[in-house]
This record gives C-alpha cells, structure tokens and sequence, in this order.
C-alpha cells in the first residue's frame, strides 16, 4: 500500500504542475506549492487549480493575461517582484487583482517600461499613466459597432420578408375567400 502512495503523489502533481517549474505538495486538503522563479518565463504558464503558494519572482513577465488568476481561489502566497512590468493598459488587471488580494505584494512591484512610467510603483497608476488605454477603445466599439449594424439588419430583412410572406397570405385568403363564394353563387344559379 505504501508504494501505491508514493506512486500516486507524484502523478498528481505531475499532471498539474507547469513543465518549467517545481511543485510539492502541502497536505491533501491545503494544495500545492508552485515554485517558476527565475526560470526565464515571459508568460504566466497554466497553474494547478489548488496552488496556494505561488513564486513568480524574477522572471521576465511584463503583464499577466486578464482572469489568469481568478481561478486561483486557495492563493495565500504570491511573489512577484523582479519582472519587468510593462505599465501599459494590459497592467490593469494585474494591479486591481493585488489590490485586492494583498496591498504590501503589489506594493513591491514596479513599471520597467515604458520610459516615462520607468520605477513608478504598480499601485500609484492612474488613468492618466495609462492613457493608451483610451486608444484601445475605439476598435473595440467598432467592432461592436459592426456586429450591431449586421445583426440589426438581418432583424429588419426578417421583419421584411415577415410582413411581405402575410401581405400574400391576406391576398391568398381573399382570392380563396372571393373563389368560394363565386363557386358558391353558381352553384346556386344552377340549382
């Protein structure tokens, strides 16, 4: 029976943990401990849904893609310090989710780029500092913008044809309706 365990320990985490970093296991109901740092990562790589303790320092991560932690919901630890954060809108995610899960770790980040923003802390950004944001937007209204006009139009093509299939419906029923009595009228002629 001890082999089975000693089998089966590793296989369990070796499904979760990332290829490019060292995972031990904290205890069945606590989770995993994931260790990438300084492993040379520029993107967050797919983390074990029970990671508890999360080292993420010294690499070379310039943002972290939106939601990518949201499903981290057994986080307790998070190092992420010495990468270099590129403070541009893709940052905001990253600095509202610390925000939230702990104010001293967002507060040992800062921006490497761009140039402007060079050494400001994470959590000192404003709208201001990310204005490109603004420069994003207007895309994505587009985008918007053209789904909605096509959508609208296929709804106003539908109307169309709904409302022309019962105008020749109406005349169908009327030149029934006049054939009947017509039909009827001659067969009373006739009798």
């Amino acid at each position: 029976a001890m082999l089975g365990c000693a089998l089966l320990l590793p296989t369990v985490l070796g499904e979760d943990c990332p290829s490019q970093c060292s995972c031990w296991s904290l205890g069945e109901p606590w989770g995993t401990g994931v260790d990438c740092s300084s492993r040379g990562l520029r993107a967050l790589p797919a983390l074990p849904r029970l990671t508890r303790i999360l080292h993420l320092h010294n690499n070379s991560l310039a943002s972290i893609p939106a939601g990518a932690l949201d499903s981290l919901g057994h986080l307790q630890e998070l190092r992420l310090w010495d990468n270099p954060w590129h403070c541009d809108c893709h940052i905001l995610y990253l600095k509202l989710w610390l925000q939230d899960f702990s104010a001293p770790a967002l507060a040992r980040l800062h921006c490497a780029g761009p140039a402007p923003l060079r050494m400001k802390p994470l959590g000192q950004l404003t709208g201001n500092d990310l204005g490109v944001c603004t420069r994003l937007l207007p895309t994505k209204c587009l985008q918007f913008f053209w789904r909605d006009l096509i959508l609208i139009a296929g709804a106003v093509i539908t109307l169309l044809l709904v409302a022309w299939a019962l105008k020749l419906s109406k005349k169908l029923v009327c030149q029934l309706h006049l054939r009947s009595r017509r039909l009827r009228r001659s067969i009373l002629k006739t009798h």
